[in-house]
């Protein structure tokens, strides 16, 4: 037997080993890491989980010392108490309105806009995309009293148009979008340009269909944004029947009171339908934002 074969032989066990404590390691580091994730999980989950136990008690038992987690019957009171007393449902409606509108225009706008940054050659264009990008570090509070002044020049003022127009601009929406754009093939545009489409067909029939994980992303992130914005409707609507949910809902705790069974209650309804929208919508927005190179 050669002497390279016999250091062959002697080396294979030390490999073995080596690769059996890898394994190990990597078992040891992928629990840890599942604990820690279940843990995490759990300190998320339990002022959820607190805020229904509340919404479930008798409105007496709320505030019982000592405070416990079991109460001595669950009830649905506080909740038809709500909808009973409250305008809810109108609540409801201006909300899926304003959020689906903004939603859609804004997909529409970051979309043309990142089209034309990320394929339409013209003069300046970097300095007028890092411009828009600059926007993102723009504190939306800052931008109350002039927008306002503009939506009562224009008397948009406790209106649908004053509530949405000025959520239409996302510079963030149009950084994703191009990002996207950006891995798109020039050779399908060329394809497309020679067979006679112009600009507008070669946007909206190629990419756009190739950009739905985007759009479903941006869509998301735009409903969410504006279903939970509460500053602006507040400052620009003042008819209880224009309110947006978050907005009636602060209505409806300033009338309760300290009634901790109904305010949670309308806080559970009020976050519902966001909730439902992440449950059918995860994986596009996973998808979305893993195809524009975002970390983080």
């Amino acid at each position: 037997m050669s002497t390279q074969t016999i250091a062959h032989e002697t080396t294979r066990p030390r490999d073995q080993v080596r690769t059996l404590d890898e394994q190990r390691k990597r078992r040891i580091a992928n629990g840890t890491a599942f604990v820690v994730l279940i843990v995490m999980a759990l300190i998320w989950l339990l002022p959820i989980l607190w805020a229904f136990d509340t919404a479930l008690k008798p409105e007496g038992e709320t505030t019982a010392i000592p405070v416990s987690w079991l109460a001595s019957h669950f009830t649905l009171q506080a909740f038809a108490t709500t909808l009973a007393t409250t305008n809810l449902p109108t609540w409801y409606f201006n909300s899926v309105l304003t959020s689906a509108i903004i939603s859609i225009v804004t997909v529409l706008l970051a979309s043309t806009a990142a089209f034309a940054f990320s394929r339409v050659p013209f003069s300046g264009r970097n300095i007028l995309f890092w411009v828009i990008l600059a926007g993102i570090m723009v504190p939306g509070q800052i931008l109350i009293v002039p927008l306002f002044a503009m939506m009562q020049s224009l008397n948009m003022v406790d209106t649908y148009w004053g509530i949405i127009l000025p959520q239409l601009a996302s510079p963030i929406a149009v950084f994703i979008f191009k990002q996207f754009f950006d891995g798109i093939p020039y050779e399908l545009e060329e394809a497309a340009v020679m067979d006679g489409a112009s600009l507008w067909r070669v946007y909206w029939q190629i990419w756009m269909p190739l950009a739905r994980p985007a759009i479903a992303a941006v869509a998301i992130f735009a409903f969410v944004a504006s279903w939970n914005n509460f500053l602006w409707p507040f400052i620009v609507i003042s008819s209880n029947n224009l309110m947006t949910l978050p907005v009636g809902l602060a209505t409806v705790q300033t009338s309760f009171g300290i009634r901790y069974a109904q305010i949670m209650a309308t806080a559970l309804l009020g976050g519902v339908p966001v909730l439902i929208v992440f449950l059918f919508f995860q994986r596009q927005i996973v998808q979305g934002v893993a195809g524009t190179g975002l970390k983080g």
